[in-house]
């Protein structure tokens, strides 16, 4: 994982990334503690009806590593996020549409009273008519608790569907068009890989926000997020403690400081913590099979349950990136 690659070669950085403690340079390496749990990702299996360029969790139609969980999975979890007082339930995949429980995981979390923001690519998973007559079974109950966010990876068909492929951009307009027609709160997640200013980027949004008449601001980094990529290929410097000054960002301003995601890999008996939604498959960051593990999680990358800041997605992503999922 903490490899980059380039040119079709595995290069390995000096000593970047290997020390959870200490840098390749000999400096210490920052650590984010757990402030609050704001947000609990929980990933619904990495199954999904397309295969994207750059998908960071490598989703498609045959990628099981991540496995679906079901509701009374999820459901114990929701209960541990309860007595947190955790604000907002993420749904993420793969396509959670896929999986057979996600109705039963939405009204369970939207039932407890959680704020829930569910990731999605809105095409034929989630078009079809079971699904659709349970979400607005759900929207008619939860409206202002609930989000989709689709994924337009850019305002023109022609570089939404270099990322993910022919005929995937009628599909997922379509998607959008019929959450906005019946009133679901929505959002876009877009990609910033274009070589366009944000100011340039969210302008052609808003022409296709407002040509299809879309309940979405532009301007609001909530409502249309423009990501980071996420591809490995670049070396990126690791974050010390002294950068924290020098860049004028605090430990707080990342996910792992306020987030933390459960998954389940294929084969395994139960689900297991992760810090954030960025290191799915990576074992060295697993904290454990329950939230009150994952606080008190030592050893290895963490600290009293602080995640040590040991993987380049952590420096490119987050620490340098501005990158958030919420």
């Amino acid at each position: 994982m903490n490899t980059i690659v380039k040119d079709g070669a595995v290069i390995n950085p000096t000593g970047k990334f290997e020390d959870p403690d200490t840098t390749a340079k000999g400096e210490k390496r920052a650590k984010v503690e757990l402030e609050h749990l704001d947000t609990l990702w929980i990933n619904t299996g990495t199954l999904c009806n397309i295969e994207c360029v750059n998908c960071y969790i490598e989703s498609s139609p045959t990628n099981d590593r991540l496995v679906y969980m079901n509701a009374a999975e999820v459901g114990a979890y929701l209960g541990e996020a309860e007595r947190t007082r955790t604000r907002e339930i993420g749904i993420t995949g793969g396509e959670p549409f896929m999986n057979p429980d996600i109705l039963a995981i939405l009204e369970d979390a939207l039932g407890r009273g959680f704020e829930v923001l569910l990731l999605t690519n809105a095409m034929q998973p989630m078009q079809r008519p079971s699904i659709q007559k349970g979400l607005l079974a759900l929207v008619e109950k939860y409206r202002e608790k609930l989000t989709l966010r689709v994924s337009i990876d850019h305002y023109t068909q022609v570089l939404h569907e270099t990322e993910r492929g022919q005929r995937t951009w009628e599909k997922a307009v379509a998607g959008l068009d019929w959450l906005a027609k019946h009133n679901f709160k929505i959002a876009i997640a877009g990609r910033t890989c274009w070589d366009e200013t944000d100011e340039m980027s969210r302008g052609g949004y808003a022409e296709l926000i407002a040509e299809r008449d879309w309940q979405i601001d532009p301007a609001d980094r909530q409502q249309l997020m423009l990501l980071p990529e996420m591809d490995g290929s670049h070396d990126v410097p690791e974050i010390t403690t002294a950068c924290w000054g020098i860049l004028n960002k605090r430990p707080t301003d990342l996910r792992c400081a306020t987030s933390r995601m459960v998954v389940k890999r294929k084969g395994a008996d139960k689900p297991v913590v992760l810090p954030c939604t960025l290191l799915p498959y990576d074992k060295a960051f697993e904290m454990g099979e329950t939230l009150d593990e994952a606080s008190k999680s030592t050893g290895g990358m963490f600290d009293s349950g602080a995640v040590k800041l040991c993987h380049s997605h952590c420096a490119k992503f987050c620490v340098l990136g501005g990158g958030s999922c919420s």
